[in-house]
């Protein structure tokens, strides 16, 4: 027996008890090659990214800064990192908070060390793109976002989006980045299961993740 015939026997085996016939579950569901128009696509960018246990809010240019302060907040974050450029409007509301900002900066001048970050409670970046139909998060560590350990070691990250950067699809996403750059994509907070299917969230990165949809 070859082992394409053992590996096809395994199969007809495991699925022997199936009776149901292609067809009877219903339609395959399709994703649209295409959205309706760009509030769809808006809409449903924040539909997939709520479905991934994140915070997502809507709010206007001008309410920005208190959505950042609200989310700081709501996860009980004191120290808050903040990229070299970031719109320091964002997080003037969390300054008057309370809260410590820090930049990437270490003790010996250089940038943060992973010890350093570790007592961070929180960042806030911007993004380059974001999906609807995955709910992903795309960063290409711009000044506005900082490296990418800024965004993987610290408990919160809080990601501010703007409504004109959220395409339809995966294709949509990777047409406007550039390869040569280092990329995160990031599909809802940090989580994993064990065999048992037990999830334990803030395993390889930031166990809360806020997004704030600009427009």
């Amino acid at each position: 027996m070859s082992s394409r015939e053992e590996i096809l026997g395994r199969l007809r085996a495991a699925t022997g008890d199936v009776t149901s016939r292609p067809g009877d579950r219903g339609p395959v569901p399709v994703i649209a090659a295409t959205g309706e128009s760009a509030q769809a696509t808006l809409d449903l960018f924040v539909a997939t990214v709520a479905d991934y246990r994140a915070s997502v809010v809507r709010c206007t240019p001008e309410q920005v800064g208190a959505e950042v302060a609200a989310a700081l907040v709501r996860a009980r974050a004191h120290t808050v990192l903040v990229p070299p450029g970031l719109d320091t409007s964002w997080v003037a509301r969390a300054r008057d908070a309370g809260l410590r900002l820090r930049t990437d900066e270490g003790e010996d001048g250089g940038p943060l060390t992973a010890q350093e970050l570790d007592g961070i409670d929180a960042v806030v970046t911007a993004a380059r793109v974001a999906v609807a139909t995955t709910g992903t998060i795309v960063l290409d560590h711009a000044p506005d976002q900082g490296r990418r350990a800024l965004t993987l070691v610290p408990d919160q990250h809080v990601c501010v989006v703007r409504a004109d950067q959220v395409v339809h699809d995966v294709p949509d996403a990777v047409a406007l980045l550039d390869p040569a750059r280092p990329l995160t994509w990031v599909s809802g907070p940090s989580a994993t299961s064990d065999i048992e299917l037990d999830r334990v969230e803030g395993v390889h990165g930031p166990r809360t993740l806020d997004v704030i949809v600009v427009g």
